[in-house]
Parts: structure tokens; sequence; C-alpha cells
């Protein structure tokens, strides 16, 4: 039976791994971009803090169902456009999930995810959507899209 903790966490896990799963797909099909190159890392992170969380509870940390199934956008910019996106879902998301959390420590991890996407991943990419501009490619390995997604959340 599942508790309503674990399905909190089990669904802010699905949303880390999918926003994974869809970084790595664009930085395969357009090399090491700026974001992306960044942000996958932290959302990494983001996933092990999670699965950290359901280990301490005692629960089953599932299989990454979204690894190599998610297809890149056509265009570095319809990446940037879809993950200024993702990353506002999970803003949200974090919203939903975080008022029926009394676990403090759970509370912690996705407070901390949440300020993440929030103050790092989100102006990252939308600055990459800004200097794309549609289908110029500014965004580039070498580009000034660094953002702040390296920062160490747990």
């Amino acid at each position: 039976m599942t508790t309503q903790l674990q399905r909190v966490l089990l669904d802010a896990l699905e949303d880390e791994r999918k926003a994974e799963a869809t970084y790595a797909a664009v930085i395969a099909k357009f090399g090491p971009v700026r974001p992306f190159i960044n942000i996958i890392d932290a959302e990494k992170r983001h996933a092990r803090a999670i699965e950290r969380q359901l280990t301490r509870l005692g629960h089953p940390i599932p299989e990454d169902r979204w690894k190599g199934t998610v297809e890149p956008p056509q265009s570095v910019a319809e990446a940037c456009e879809q993950a200024v996106a993702a990353e506002v879902e999970n803003i949200a998301l974090y919203d939903r999930l975080l008022p029926g959390i009394e676990d403090q420590a759970v509370r912690q991890v996705l407070t901390r995810l949440q300020a993440a996407s929030r103050d790092n991943h989100l102006p990252a990419f939308r600055r990459c959507l800004a200097r794309e501009g549609g289908e110029r490619g500014g965004c580039g390995p070498r580009g000034r899209g660094r953002g702040r997604g390296g920062r160490r959340v747990h």
C-alpha cells in the first residue's frame, strides 16, 4: 500500500527523472549546449535526494521509466522553450505537494529542489530562450547560457 508521503516522493521523483531524460535527449541531439549540460547534473542530484528520502522511509526506489524514451525537440530554441515550461510545471508541482508534507526532512528537501528550479534553472532557460530568439542557435557550448544549475542541492 502506498502512503501519502510515498506518493508525494514518487511524483517528485518522476518529474525530476523526466527533466533529466529530456535534457539528456537535448544534449544527445545538439551536443553540449548550455544551460542543459549544467542543469542535467542538478536534475541527477535532485533525483538522488528524493531517492534518499524514499530509502530513509523504507520505500523501494522504482526503475527510471524515462531514461532513453524522450524525443528531443527540433531546435535548441524549442528545447529552451520546453524547458521553461517544464521548470514552471515543476515549481507548480512542488506548490501542490509541499502543503501536505509533515515530515520535516522531506519538506526541507523538496523546498530546496523547488528553490533550485525557481531561482536557478528557470532563469537559465529563460536567458537561453531570449538568446535563441527563434532559430539562431546562440545557446551553444561556448554561449553565455551557463545558468546556475551546477549548485549543489540536497
